[in-house]
């Protein structure tokens, strides 16, 4: 199969349409009439975390509260190891972006006083199942605005350490793109897969993080020499046995204690932080005293109504597990466990190393959302937040021309990616496997208990490694074969990051940020004191 070479230039080059994506969009056409150019690997009415719908905003500043309040609150569930300038930024356009977000058709749950329904101080509930939708709808209405669905982005152009533009393949169609631009933002999302998920073997893509983020903006920086930051603080999200339903609106909604198997209310002796939360519940099966739960028994008709309707806005086989068994929440507890391990900067600081205005180490590349680390708990309107300041940004950098790369580069990608594409049948399923068996044995995985040692690191970097070059002997039959060997090639470059970054972790909390740079084919470690409460943050 060849490949035919198209070229595109535009002004704004987005990559990725989920929702930092499509609101860093909006907002660049509220500023500027240049034109704006999204690419998504699928389709972004029903593409990134909120595909599904969502049930609640979890960034938002309560009455009484202010957006120095959300920063400490962050600060203090991430042990100190943040970003002062990025989350007060942050958190001052929480409350705007969830408005904005109403305007456009978003139904914001209303209480008796006609106040947003809150959910604790920092959060308000919302019917969220067609939120992506109304982003989307919102970015079709804009004429400056194209859209290029089913393109998948796998490389940046650089030159003298400022991006030029991307490479990119068609998803269904022979077609190799370069796309040029003046700025770029990316917007991929953080990365699932990396390590044995909760359901292996065929229900292997049954998890809490969308099975399609595989790290791909992360791995395109990392080869393009991009800083990254804090990629050891993996995300293990507290979800609902077997569903991998999210719990905090069992434990916020309905106020549920998590309790062992001996009916002991063990949060009070671990604390109710994020990672606690999670490291409580490891400790107590560790110590055989599992299975832990959420203790939702007793509670009132009204109650459970509305959680089987939270569910079906963000996870509904939770709830078609409730009506199934006929067993809802208010007469049987809900099992809890650990995921897998993510690499996610909404829910923890790991990503690019930015600066104030969200633009990466290398120059007119800006980063927001799951993919821009630094700045933790930022969630649904936290990503818009950072696309709000992320566009702003690439409107005062862009220059005034578009640079052109090299011609022959071009001829050696096309020549590489034809290459998989001219060999026998080879899939990329039991190499994807193995990376995860790996990842989950020797580099901190469920069947550890999140557990490592410096030789175990060892050797799961050597055994990565040698994955990724069986890699490049991988067959395609599909341009859509093509793109899983390219997701599989991130997820091995994002594992030996992980592992480097685990590595370099010797204490329990450093009182700075683990950084790392690519060279050579090698990850080096940076070390950086900490950014505290600074206005402005300049590399």
């Amino acid at each position: 199969m060849g490949l035919d070479i198209r070229h595109i230039d535009t002004d704004f080059l987005i990559i990725g349409g989920g929702t930092a994506g499509c609101y860093a969009a909006l907002t660049f056409c509220e500023h500027s009439d240049a034109h704006v150019l999204i690419v998504e690997k699928a389709n972004i009415r029903r593409s990134g975390c909120l595909a599904a719908g969502v049930n609640a905003l979890n960034a938002y500043i309560g009455p009484g509260k202010t957006p120095q309040d959300y920063v400490d609150y962050a600060r203090r569930d991430a042990e100190n190891i943040v970003r002062g300038d990025l989350l007060l930024t942050m958190a001052e356009g929480l409350n705007s972006v969830a408005e904005k977000l109403e305007n456009l058709g978003l139904t914001i749950l209303k209480d008796n006083n006609g106040q947003y329904a809150t959910r604790g101080w920092r959060n308000i509930k919302i019917n969220g199942e067609n939120i992506k939708p109304i982003l989307a709808d919102a970015v079709k209405k804009q004429e400056h605005i194209s859209v290029l669905n089913r393109v998948n982005v796998f490389e940046y152009i650089i030159k003298e350490n400022q991006i030029l533009g991307v490479y990119a393949v068609s998803v269904e169609e022979p077609i190799l793109y370069t796309i040029l631009a003046k700025a770029v933002l990316c917007t991929t999302g953080g990365a699932a897969g990396l390590y044995k998920p909760n359901h292996p073997g065929f229900s292997r893509h049954k998890m809490w993080y969308p099975p399609f983020n595989t790290g791909a903006g992360l791995a395109m920086g990392i080869r393009a020499g991009a800083e990254m930051t804090t990629l050891e603080m993996r995300f293990v999200a507290l979800r609902c046995k077997d569903t991998i339903a999210p719990t905090g609106t069992l434990a916020q909604g309905v106020g549920a204690k998590q309790i062992n198997a001996l009916g002991e209310v063990y949060e009070d002796k671990y604390g109710i932080t994020t990672s606690q939360r999670v490291y409580g519940t490891v400790a107590e099966n560790r110590e055989k005293r599992g299975p832990c739960a959420l203790r939702t028994v007793g509670i009132t008709k009204e109650q459970e109504d509305d959680l089987f309707k939270a569910y079906l806005n963000m996870a509904p086989s939770q709830t078609l597990r409730w009506i199934e068994s006929g067993k809802g929440p208010s007469v049987q507890n809900v099992e809890i466990e650990g995921t897998a391990p993510y690499i996610t900067g909404g829910h923890t600081a790991s990503g690019y190393w930015v600066n104030t205005n969200r633009e990466t180490t290398i120059r007119g590349l800006f980063a927001a959302g799951d993919v821009a680390g630094g700045c933790p708990q930022k969630y649904v309107t936290g990503a818009l937040v950072e696309g709000e300041i992320a566009a702003k940004a690439a409107i005062s950098y862009m220059s005034s021309e578009i640079s052109h790369p090299n011609e022959d580069k071009i001829e050696v990608i096309k020549q590489k990616l034809e290459g998989y594409l001219s060999r026998t049948e080879n899939s990329c399923d039991a190499l994807e496997e193995a990376m995860q068996t790996i990842m989950d044995e020797h580099a901190g995985g469920m069947s550890t208990y999140y557990n490592f040692t410096e030789e175990s690191l060892k050797i799961a970097d050597e055994k990565i490694l040698e994955l990724g070059k069986q890699s490049e002997q991988l067959s395609a039959s599909s341009m859509q074969e093509l793109v899983y060997i390219m997701e599989l090639q991130e997820r091995l470059l994002l594992c030996r990051s992980v592992i480097a970054h685990l590595a370099a972790q010797k204490e329990t909390r450093l009182q700075g940020y683990i950084n790392s740079k690519l060279k050579d084919g090698n990850i080096n470690i940076i070390r950086r004191q900490l950014v505290r409460e600074v206005e402005i943050y300049e590399h």
